[in-house]
């Protein structure tokens, strides 16, 4: 587990380890999930903390099983058989401790149900990506402050992306489907390379880069359910408000939607809404833009960590543009000549 690039108190570690065993033993209550979305939001580390104790979990559960029956570590006696269950400082090695092991995990619990396929989640934090494996073989990519709940059973892949955006490169497998549920829609492919973003409550954004997938977006509007769309490689689809629109890329334009893996935003007449909810994303900054402002063109290319070199330059472009930091921590973005 790597804590290397910060420092955090005792409590939010053993928090975070506690978080994670009820994640890797099933999935949540929605008061427990209130209960831990509230703690993620508390401070932008308690993510990257649960991230790297749900990655240690993971890497014991692969570890452990080889370590035990080679008689490197001795499991004390269980008293629920029917579910395998261990505390990281029970385990003793021959001739000493796993106390390096005790120490990071302080206390890990990690509860595994009896099922070959066990739910997993993934967490990224304010300006980190992540990237990782499934255990079907897939790829993963997460931008910053990203959530992905991975459900695998025998008869489909399932993941559950929160918020935020993920990268798929889906490893082909026709008798299980993949499927990407999101707040705002899903999406059903069987082997293909895609990109999704969410914002949670209003937007979709699917661009594919390899196959096809079939695109479903919600019904956020209460205006009645909103036909299928399929894809094809280079195409589009934004679902905003209701509104669904599919394009097909020009040349280069995939690599342009999907510059935030190297960090970037290319913003090929974006409008200012758009370019801000991906500096808000990434920098884990909340950020308003007023009904005047939101639809402003933005073009160009910007480093997703420089957000008030972003805004400086906006100014510049936009003279009547008015950025206003809220003692709360808010960015307000508005015209001047709007109240």
């Amino acid at each position: 587990m790597n804590t290397s690039n910060s420092r955090h108190d005792s409590a939010a570690e053993e928090q975070a380890s506690l978080w994670a065993a009820r994640l890797e033993g099933g999935t949540l209550e929605a008061a427990d999930r209130a209960a831990l979305d509230a703690w993620l939001a508390a401070k932008p580390a308690h993510r990257a903390l649960l991230s790297d104790y749900c990655q240690f979990s993971a890497d014991l559960e692969q570890t452990l099983p080889a370590m035990v029956a080679s008689g490197a570590v001795k499991m004390p006696a269980l008293a629920q058989p029917s579910r395998r269950r261990w505390n990281v400082s029970w385990l003793t090695v021959a001739g000493g401790t796993l106390a390096a092991a005790a120490a990071v995990a302080l206390g890990l619990w990690i509860a595994q149900p009896s099922t070959q396929f066990q739910p997993k989640t993934y967490v990224s934090s304010v300006a980190e990506r992540q990237s990782f494996t499934l255990d079907d073989g897939t790829r993963v990519e997460l931008n910053a402050q990203t959530s992905l709940l991975v459900e695998h059973t025998r008869d489909e892949r399932r993941v559950r992306l929160a918020s935020g955006e993920a990268f798929f490169s889906v490893a082909k497998d026709p008798s299980r489907p993949f499927i990407v549920e999101t707040p705002t829609g899903s999406v059903r492919v069987t082997g293909t390379v895609f990109d999704v973003r969410t914002d949670k409550s209003s937007e979709l954004e699917v661009t594919v880069v390899e196959g096809s997938v079939q695109v479903r977006p919600a019904d956020l509007a209460g205006t009645g359910p909103i036909p299928p769309s399929a894809l094809t490689a280079g195409h589009h689809l934004t679902a905003y408000s209701g509104v669904v629109t599919k394009v097909m890329l020009p040349p280069g334009g995939v690599d342009d939607a999907l510059a935030w893996r190297q960090g970037k935003i290319v913003a090929n007449h974006f409008t200012l809404r758009a370019a801000l909810a991906r500096f808000a994303q990434y920098n884990g900054r909340g950020i308003t833009v007023s009904p005047g402002a939101e639809n402003l063109s933005v073009g160009g290319v910007y480093s997703l960590s420089d957000l008030s070199g972003f805004l400086d330059i906006m100014g510049q472009v936009h003279p009547k543009l008015r950025v206003y930091n809220d003692p709360s921590g808010i960015i307000r973005v508005s015209l001047r000549t709007e109240p």
